[in-house]
């Protein structure tokens, strides 16, 4: 498996084409992963994410967190707990200021965070359960910031509130509340990983899944080993 930098090109492809949310991040670091035979599996992309505040709760600065936004690949990948691990190698290369990099673990698409577990991540638990995060308008669920970028009465905004939205968009829209996201964060660092590693709580799991980490195949004891130099043991 190897990793190279992705162009705007593949970026644009393997989100719309390998990822459920169809949708390209904006300005993201991207890396392409090869598998074996050489051949393109999709990307994994960091970014600031949605919060520009992201590592604001650890005592961090705007650009030492980041959020790993996408890893949108197509499964010919023989291990994607191994590929998201030598893009966090590389990002610590290219982004030497991060400290933490933060991802999450959709609930509304059931997902627990599989790759992330085999990985060691520190799982801090589910944040935003039961926040309006998009709106059921004719049918279809749109997010809010969707809701946001479309133009009303006046050319404004349309505001993302109930009300607004049966006033200009439909008149039987309802509110989708979110199960919540599963937060998991990677540190970069010793000195960071001593900090946040008291927030760690017990990973979630089913037996559905649960056997999809193969420890044996990969086995990812401590990303960083307190030298600066991130290290995988596989």
């Amino acid at each position: 498996m190897r990793l190279t930098y992705a162009t705007p090109k593949a970026i644009d492809y393997a989100c719309k084409h390998f990822h459920y949310a169809k949708a390209v991040p904006v300005n993201p670091i991207g890396y392409n992963v090869y598998n074996d035979a050489d051949e393109w599996c999709g990307v994994i992309l960091y970014g600031w994410g949605a919060n520009k505040s992201i590592g604001t709760a650890y005592g961090l600065k705007q650009g030492q967190c980041l959020e790993l936004v996408r890893v949108a690949l197509n499964g010919k990948q023989s291990c994607t707990s191994q590929a998201v691990a030598m893009s966090l190698k590389q990002l610590h290369k290219d982004c030497p200021l991060c400290r933490l990099v933060v991802s999450y673990a959709d609930c509304d698409q059931d997902h627990l965070g599989t790759i992330y577990q085999a990985t060691n991540w520190i799982y801090e638990g589910v944040m935003n359960e039961g926040d309006i995060a998009a709106f059921i308008v004719n049918g279809k669920k749109v997010h809010k910031k969707s809701i946001y970028s479309r133009r009303v009465g006046g050319g404004m905004h349309c505001p993302q509130t109930l009300d607004a939205v049966r006033k200009y968009l439909d008149p039987n829209a309802t509110v989708f509340r979110t199960k919540g996201k599963r937060k998991y964060l990677m540190p970069m660092d010793k000195k960071m990983r001593k900090q946040i590693e008291p927030l760690r709580q017990p990973y979630p799991k089913n037996d559905a899944d649960w056997h999809k980490i193969d420890r044996e195949q990969f086995k990812h004891k401590e990303l960083n080993d307190g030298t600066g130099r991130l290290d995988t043991d596989q």
